[in-house]
């Protein structure tokens, strides 16, 4: 595996903890979180150990405040003001355009996932600021359109997410998009129509 390379900062110093973010990520995706040291972020993010630890006490909550950015990012159910045909397919292209689009997030994932049996704290901190602001923000767009007739917003949100996620999971990660090979747009369309009804076509 290629070593990492320090990040250059900018004439002004640049960001500090974003410096220090950038390191991480590229350590816990090279080496895993239990292989990357504070030192390592130090050395990759291009700033001084104690730089390091006046920003995040420890790995485990550098860790998070990773998650917590890339949850600031991913959760794109934040402006949901379009019609559910429109708002839905927005947020179904959007979400599922990462596995091409953005392969460091997809890696991320990965690593999120093989991490979780070692340390399950660091999957419930994944669950907990992207999956569940998501669920939640989806769920309660659902409901706050009653002429959908859904009996339960949440239950249909999870749905929703789910099956995006379980496309990703066996179309990209999982490599499986020769074996069982599916368009996007079709998935879309089927997943819309479940939810929608005929609606979702308009």
């Amino acid at each position: 595996m290629a070593r990492t390379k320090p990040i250059e900062a900018d004439a002004a110093g640049g960001d500090k903890s974003e410096q220090i973010l950038q390191g991480a990520m590229q350590e816990f995706l090279a080496h895993g979180y239990a292989g990357t040291s504070m030192d390592k972020v130090a050395k990759t993010g291009g700033v001084s150990k104690a730089t390091v630890y006046s920003y995040f006490a420890d790995k485990e909550g550098l860790f998070a405040a990773l998650v917590q950015r890339l949850a600031r990012e991913k959760v794109h159910f934040t402006v949901l003001d379009e019609e559910p045909a429109v708002a839905l397919r927005f947020a179904a292209t959007t979400i599922l355009d990462q596995a091409t689009q953005e392969p460091e997030y997809l890696n991320f994932v990965r690593l999120v996932i093989a991490e979780s049996g070692r340390f399950p704290q660091l999957a419930q901190t994944f669950v907990k600021n992207l999956a569940k602001p998501g669920i939640e923000r989806l769920a309660e767009y659902l409901a706050s359109h009653p002429e959908l007739k859904l009996p339960d917003p949440e239950a249909t949100a999870r749905i929703f997410i789910g099956a995006l996620v379980y496309f990703k999971l066996m179309q990209h990660m999982m490599h499986g998009k020769e074996i069982i090979p599916m368009e996007r747009d079709r998935l879309i369309d089927g997943l819309l129509h479940l939810i929608l009804g005929p609606q979702s076509n308009s």
